[in-house]
């Protein structure tokens, strides 16, 4: 067995945690969640943008084709899916919550950073809880700052803004 506690994996918490095995909980939390989500949204982003191009680029080329009646109706259809297609972001807002997931990781990162650094600097005995807990109140903020920031962007989404 080492010295060093293991993060927790679970969910669901454990009662009576030494300040070590809470710190370790709490460096694993929430930067899980965001990292996990902002892969999730950046891929979907730019898998919406590929498709755009690629189906307006062969619709500018079919355009240039116009001696066959096949090809004018495809390119004018995939103009219309292109239409289709760049509506979906606005609603989806993939490429908005993949920038706000990459602003909450770094602010995980940062709270990991100075968890990690006390934890490092301090014996497993002299650690204080009242120090943890305090990282605990950040980590609990940067939650409620994504929410609102979630909740806020909606708003402004429904309205049309």
């Amino acid at each position: 067995m080492t010295d060093r506690a293991e993060p927790i994996q679970s969910d669901v918490p454990r009662p009576g945690l030494a300040p070590l095995d809470l710190a370790y909980d709490l460096l694993e939390r929430g930067n899980l969640y965001a990292r996990t989500r902002k892969n999730r949204f950046r891929v979907r982003s730019s898998a919406l943008k590929i498709i755009s191009l690629v189906m307006s680029a062969t619709a500018t080329i079919i355009l240039g084709l116009q001696n066959l009646s096949f090809w004018p109706g495809l390119a004018f259809s995939l103009v219309a899916l292109v239409t289709a297609v760049n509506t979906l972001e606005p609603f989806f807002a993939w490429r908005s919550r993949w920038v706000l997931m990459e602003e909450t990781q770094s602010r995980f990162y940062r709270l990991r950073d100075n968890l990690t650094h006390y934890v490092a600097a301090n014996q497993p005995d002299e650690l204080d809880e009242a120090v943890i807990t305090s990282m605990f109140d950040e980590y609990q903020k940067i939650w409620d700052q994504l929410g609102e920031r979630w909740l806020q962007y909606r708003r402004y989404s429904e309205l049309g803004q």
